[in-house]
């Protein structure tokens, strides 16, 4: 059995990381998206939505919000006009008090504006120092040891906002080889909202979603458990890009309103991109990682562009919506991926891709109905459905069907799955979330998928299924939490368990994670850990210590650590060992906050860490990061 428990814990430094760790499973925590999520909700926190003045598309940009919670809170609004404090969410059934605390997060009670008409500004700056020379150090990567990232930013308001990210990993170079211009990756971004009938209007990087995600999705992405909490809601949306993430769009798009119930969203992208490259110039894979460490990830960096343009033509009567969702694709490489491996197939090829999409959905007083039907340029289908029911004893209820041909060619869908693709997969998923009283919370899903054309390690058709139970148990001052899951085909069995205490000034979390996994032989992993929290005035201090052994990286166990602003922290450990971290910050008048971070891993049953360039010759690793955060 995959065993996991956690334990007592203090206030963290966002309240909402109580609701990652609710969640998130050991695929979520892999996934590159989870940056983009954690990113994101940085964000939703630093600039809090006045609940009074929010509109239906601004409260749907809370993730864990589901299409009831909404039409609840903005029936509630029109109803009984504005709130005089957040304690009024208590008189809204549909918004329990799990969810309750986690809008509390992100929205506030007022008349007006919560920031000045003036234009404020923010500087961050990252740092990482590393104890430690890795393998590539000496004759492989073309670049110092040292990661850094920088990020400014000027906002008037909710309404315009205006910054640049820059930023380089170890190993890259720093005003030298390509990078001559200093950092390995830049990212400008402009951002103007509610300006009349304009809702939205980015330029320079940025993201986009359209419905479901069949067409298009490079925003918000979460995992099934997550899936429970939204119940499906689909999105429509433009943001600027302020993260250090790949995947962004580079141009310019528009939101607008055109009046009653209709909205259009435009965008036109030309995006340089990494690719490794075929002996004939064609395109082999699209690469994603962003690293440019070395002579041969260097000569990958953009030699591939992406002219990507498209929209939505969306109609909305309040319980009923339909919209029309198109994208098209142009390559100046044509993508030609390696076929002679069967899983590699069905994989998109050409310089020229077109998607067109229908997506759907109605909202009644306590069900709602979603979905979206998209196809490709040769008619091959992908489809996704969810129905979803609340009942008078806080009991949700959620149904999901999805069928993504194996020949479904898409550059940018991204959706619920089992596989990771929009394509190659049938499914249908079960989910149920019972609230039986304010204090105690059940959650289960199961999940059915299957995969009618060969997959990476599959010489035929397969098949998996996915089980998931868990209970939270909810007081003013302590959390528990109990999860059980169960992957069929894998024989993977992981459990949580969690118990999470908290005062105003001090908390504590203790965490237990394992597992057991039968196929291929026998692996058993686990690993336990403390963190507490404490806050005095200008001054909050984090710390963690862990113990983990696993029999190999087959039963690797993850630990999400609290960190500096926008920088996301899962850790993953296998072997056997230890994990320790101390973390401080300091105000310094109310402008200057100053965060230190030191994080030490030791191994007990090695004297190298890694391999390939990557090596480290010692048992430990030792890292430093330093953030200085300015805002005026």
């Amino acid at each position: 059995m995959c065993l996991t428990v956690l334990g007592a814990r203090a206030q963290e430094e966002h309240e909402w990381v109580q609701y990652l760790n609710q969640v998130m499973t050991a695929e979520d925590m892999e996934a590159v998206e989870w940056q983009l999520n954690y990113d994101l909700l940085c964000e939703l926190e630093q600039h809090p939505i006045n609940i009074n003045k929010a509109t239906r598309e601004e409260l749907e940009q809370l993730p864990f919000l589901s299409t009831q919670q909404v039409e609840a809170l903005v029936e509630y609004l029109y109803r009984y006009r504005e709130m005089k404090s957040l304690a009024e969410l208590q008189m809204i059934p549909e918004i329990g008090p799990q969810v309750r605390k986690l809008l509390e997060c992100f929205v506030y009670v007022g008349d007006g504006p919560k920031y000045t008409p003036r234009f404020k500004h923010e500087l961050i700056v990252n740092g990482r120092i590393p104890f430690y020379e890795r393998k590539g150090d000496d004759d492989v990567y073309i670049g110092d040891k040292y990661r850094h990232w920088f990020r400014y930013q000027m906002e008037r308001g909710d309404q315009i906002k205006l910054g640049l990210v820059a930023s380089k990993d170890a190993g890259e170079p720093f005003f030298a080889d390509k990078n001559k211009y200093g950092y390995d990756y830049y990212s400008p971004y402009f951002q103007l909202k509610k300006t009349g009938r304009l809702e939205t209007l980015v330029l320079g990087n940025f993201r986009a979603s359209m419905g479901i995600g069949m067409v298009m999705n490079n925003s918000f992405g979460l995992g099934k458990i997550a899936m429970l909490q939204n119940l499906g809601r689909n999105t429509i949306g433009l943001r600027a890009h302020s993260s250090r993430s790949e995947g962004y769009l580079q141009g310019a798009g528009v939101t607008v309103n055109l009046g009653r119930g209709i909205r259009t969203m435009a965008f036109v992208s030309y995006t340089p991109m990494d690719a490794t490259l075929n002996n004939d110039g064609t395109a082999r894979t699209i690469v994603t990682t962003g690293y440019h460490r070395t002579e041969k990830e260097m000569a990958k960096k953009h030699n591939l562009h992406v002219l990507k343009t498209g929209g939505t033509l969306r109609y909305d009567t309040g319980r009923l919506h339909l919209a029309l969702n198109t994208l098209y694709n142009h390559l100046d490489r044509r993508l030609s991926p390696y076929k002679k491996e069967l899983y590699n197939l069905y994989k998109p090829e050409g310089a020229d891709f077109m998607n067109a999409s229908i997506d759907y959905g109605y909202r009644g007083h306590r069900w709602a109905l979603n979905g979206e039907t998209a196809t490709d340029s040769k008619g091959h289908i992908a489809t996704i459905n969810t129905i979803s029911l609340t009942t008078a004893n806080n009991l949700s209820i959620m149904m999901l069907q999805r069928f993504y041909s194996y020949q479904y060619a898409s550059l940018d869908a991204q959706s619920f799955s089992d596989g990771g693709r929009v394509q190659n997969e049938s499914g249908f998923y079960v989910g149920l979330s019972w609230q039986p009283s304010s204090t105690w919370q059940l959650s289960a899903y199961t999940d059915f998928a299957y995969h009618p054309w060969v997959t990476y390690r599959e010489s035929g058709a397969s098949y998996s299924i996915d089980n998931l139970l868990q209970c939270v148990h909810t007081t003013e001052r302590w959390k528990l939490m109990a999860r059980y899951r169960l992957k069929v085909k894998e024989q993977e069995h992981r459990t949580r368990l969690s118990v999470e205490y908290t005062l105003p000034k001090f908390s504590a979390r203790t965490q237990f994670d394992g597992g057991y996994c039968a196929a291929g032989g026998t692996e058993l992993g686990a690993m336990v850990s403390e963190n507490v929290a404490y806050t005095h005035d200008w001054l909050r201090l984090n710390a963690g210590v862990g113990y983990f052994n696993t029999d190999s990286s087959k039963s690797k166990v993850y630990l999400y650590e609290n960190g500096p602003l926008y920088t996301y922290s899962m850790q993953q450990f296998y072997g056997e060992g230890m994990r320790y971290w101390l973390m401080l910050r300091a105000n310094a008048g109310g402008k200057l906050t100053l965060t230190a971070k030191l994080g030490v891993t030791s191994y007990f049953n090695r004297d190298k860490i890694s391999s390939g360039s990557q090596q480290i010759d010692q048992s430990n690793q030792t890292d430093l990061d330093i953030q200085i955060r300015w805002k005026i």
